[in-house]
């Protein structure tokens, strides 16, 4: 199996040494310094749970320069698809697996029509149809220390399946590819849920702990910010709900296990840190809008939505 890795940051490239030290034909798409590293040294796992090592990849900022491809893993953040979508348009309507490992609500999500928060003009959507796309949860963190070396931990478990839920051959093979490289890749058996449920924390964690500049333990600790995680929480989970993908789930459960995770920062506050552009209407705007037309009240949400677009202009 020949495998592809769009956007080989934290994730992605971890994704992609794993899979290139376990013997796999891997090549990656990456940019800049980090590019230049991995061309030069490979990517550098300086800490990570499958232990430290380098794995030498074929690299290019151009997907289109590395060949053909059994699966082509989308690593790169959801608001990143307009400067990415020409590289990818030649492997449409191709036998080549389109597999969207992103956080938030994912273009396939939703076709008709196609949500503007995520697919403003139904292009994506029209490209890739259910039949070629793999949808991924991802239960993995990391960071790149420096350019060509990441720090990854938070465990190996990726879950996979269908975008319409179909038994699928190709999804068996991508988790048996995985699996040889150490990576707890699994075959989802309702992945609408697994996303949804993941989407749910993210909506409340990574937004009011941008809004705030709070690490997850200080933002839980702190009794005014823990209720403004839960109520966004609560309002994703009612819009699950009503779409149908989600029945209940215990919240403040949810909130014990974060408070866990101790004392780090989640990946929509680095990149407001780093002065990158937010993840906002993946994860956000794409629960907002759904909450708009299926008649289900966000206010939190709304109002979180707004601020952060407010206060992170270049990046909403």
């Amino acid at each position: 199996m020949r495998i592809a890795v769009v956007g080989a940051g934290a994730i992605g490239g971890f994704i992609a040494a794993a899979l290139a030290h376990g013997g796999l034909d891997v090549a990656v798409v990456a940019r800049g310094a980090h590019l230049d590293a991995i061309r030069r040294d490979g990517i550098t796992l300086a800490a990570s749970d499958l232990g430290p090592f380098t794995a030498r990849v074929a690299a290019s900022d151009d997907l289109r320069e590395l060949g053909g491809f059994d699966a082509i893993l989308l690593t790169f953040k959801s608001h990143q698809w307009p400067a990415l979508i020409e590289q990818l348009a030649p492997f449409a309507r191709t036998s080549t697996r389109i597999v969207t490992m992103q956080n938030g609500v994912p273009f396939w999500f939703v076709r008709t029509p196609p949500l503007r928060s995520v697919d403003p003009d139904g292009r994506i959507g029209a490209l890739f149809g259910d039949e070629q796309v793999i949808g991924g949860v991802v239960h993995v963190s990391g960071h790149i220390a420096a350019p060509g070396r990441i720090h990854q931990s938070g465990g190996t478990r990726y879950v996979l399946g269908a975008a319409d839920g179909r038994e699928d051959a190709g999804v068996d093979a991508l988790v048996a590819a995985m699996r040889s490289a150490g990576l707890q890749a699994e075959r989802g058996a309702n992945l609408r849920e697994t996303l949804w449920l993941k989407l749910v924390n993210n909506v409340g964690l990574n937004t009011v702990s941008t809004l705030h500049d709070l690490t997850i333990h200080a933002m839980l600790a702190n009794p005014h910010t823990r209720t403004e995680v839960r109520e966004l929480m609560l309002e994703a989970l009612a819009v699950g709900r009503a779409l149908g993908v989600v029945g209940e789930a215990d919240v403040e459960a949810r909130l014990v296990y974060a408070e866990r995770l101790g004392d780090v920062r989640t990946s929509m506050l680095q990149d407001a840190l780093a002065g990158r552009p937010l993840e906002l209407d993946p994860i956000v705007g794409a629960v907002v809008e759904l909450g708009e037309r299926i008649g289900v009240p966000v206010p939190w949400l709304e109002r979180i939505y707004a601020s952060l677009r407010e206060r992170f202009a270049s990046g909403a």
